[in-house]
């Protein structure tokens, strides 16, 4: 078996050697696992209806592109669940698929490392980080990844999250676009 290999497995088993053990963790875990991307969701939502709707916006870029690179990865690129492998306690029954990267860490680092390049974000950023780490975290609890599909999925986000701060000028003007077109529609509402 090869190091990296053999290193996946044994930290995936000192997480998920918990899982099955105890009704109100397991509870706990497979909660944050499946449900935590809301939190990020709904912040996104938070942000836009108080009036920081840039920042709502080039996190919502950073997440969508860190989903497309994902897709790109697992599109050249295969690697088995755990439960696939016959390894550890699975909590959330999940379809036979690649488990590099994890898509929900993706989405949910991408967002938060996003808002840690801004001053006015990052305390939040912060916050938000440590919970994208923690629902990755369960998700290699509940079973459904190995802790390197977590890491890659925080490269991922890192990576989406410097693009688009590279780029936000330039996504400035469509930026203005979006906010002024979403402006339209609220007056004409009213």
């Amino acid at each position: 078996m090869h190091m990296i290999s053999r290193a996946n497995i044994i930290i995936f088993n000192a997480v998920n050697h918990f899982a099955g053990n105890n009704i109100f963790v397991d509870k706990l875990g497979t909660l944050i696992a499946q449900y935590l991307t809301i939190v990020f969701i709904l912040f996104l939502i938070y942000l836009w209806f108080n009036k920081n709707k840039k920042f709502a916006l080039y996190s919502g870029y950073s997440a969508i592109l860190g989903i497309l690179l994902n897709f790109l990865i697992t599109s050249f690129y295969f690697h088995p669940r755990p439960f696939m492998d016959k390894i550890g306690t699975l909590l959330i029954k999940h379809k036979p698929e690649t488990s590099f990267p994890s898509d929900h860490t993706t989405f949910m680092l991408s967002i938060a490392f996003m808002l840690l390049y801004f001053k006015k974000t990052r305390k939040i950023g912060i916050v938000l980080s440590m919970l994208g780490i923690l629902g990755g975290i369960a998700r290699i609890f509940c079973g459904l990844h190995y802790p390197f599909d977590i890491l890659g999925s925080s490269l991922v986000a890192l990576v989406s999250s410097f693009i688009i701060f590279t780029f936000k000028d330039k996504l400035r003007r469509f930026n203005n676009l979006v906010i002024n077109l979403y402006s339209r529609i609220i007056k004409n509402e009213n």
